[in-house]
């Protein structure tokens, strides 16, 4: 390792959870004899330290969000929430990519733990990102929200699918709700994003306008859909009893999308 080592940190991780002491990412002083080619580059702190994640030696390598993981944004500051999210990524990434895609020889981390190269056939590989559009269709002062047979009983949020090849984030948008729920929509907007670390995904959260409310759903990706009004909405990401739906976590970009869309087709009666 360069001659910063003395001074570089490591994230200290469980399996893929993060640890968490006082209030921040528990962290550790990378050993002196710590190999570069174990370990990638998160970034640099505010003190001017590199901060490492180690690409090997961690066990549990299930890509899907755990207790821990979703619970580490309510406790350390976001911009640790997305070192730990960049690093579990990473380390995803690079325990599914030892072998070269385009010959099959073993590859190596290089570049800092942000690419993997091929000596066989010289080829570089980088990690990936998967773009996700997630939205809510808008009619006449509702929106659509649906549920996965996974989800826990009374959980819905916005539609969400994967970009495909060549299409536009409009596009997508219009297809997945089409698909999945019959609905066509026009006048796409976006509204933000979120990277996902389960294992890489960007959500990109957008709103839509539907023709009509009619729904023909696709019961193999959805269980249930139904339109809501913005009181619904408002119980709903309050929590409150008798709300017709459990709304995602606030850790979740449709946990926004839903208050986004709350506040600009109905101000909070404390607003008003």
């Amino acid at each position: 390792m360069p001659h910063v080592c003395n001074r570089a940190r490591r994230l200290i991780l469980d399996g893929l959870d993060p640890v968490e002491r006082d209030g921040h990412l528990a962290m550790e002083p990378l050993p002196s004899g710590a190999d570069a080619a174990d370990h990638a580059l998160l970034g640099i702190d505010r003190h001017g330290r590199p901060i490492f994640a180690a690409l090997h030696g961690h066990p549990a390598m299930s890509p899907n969000a755990t207790p821990a993981s979703r619970g580490i944004v309510d406790i350390v500051p976001a911009e640790e929430v997305a070192i730990y999210g960049a690093a579990r990524s990473l380390i995803h990434w690079h325990a599914r990519h030892g072998f070269c895609s385009v010959c099959g020889a073993p590859t190596r981390a290089v570049k800092a733990g942000w690419s993997r190269h091929c000596d066989a056939c010289g080829a570089d590989h980088f990690p990936r990102t998967d773009p996700v559009v997630i939205m809510l269709a808008e009619h006449r002062g509702r929106v659509l929200v649906g549920r996965q047979h996974s989800w826990a009983q009374g959980r819905y949020s916005a539609l969400a699918g994967f970009v495909e090849p060549g299409e536009t984030i409009e596009e997508a948008v219009a297809r997945e709700l089409f698909e999945e729920a019959g609905v066509r929509v026009r006048d796409v907007r976006y509204l933000m994003s979120q990277p996902w670390p389960f294992p890489s995904s960007l959500m990109i959260a957008c709103i839509a306008q539907a023709d009509d409310d009619a729904l023909t759903l696709d019961e193999t990706e959805i269980e249930a859909a139904f339109w809501v009004d913005a009181d619904g909405v408002r119980a709903a990401l309050a929590d409150e009893d008798g709300a017709p739906f459990q709304a995602p976590p606030p850790m979740a970009v449709a946990w926004h999308l839903l208050d986004r869309w709350l506040a600009g087709v109905a101000p909070s009666p404390a607003s008003a």
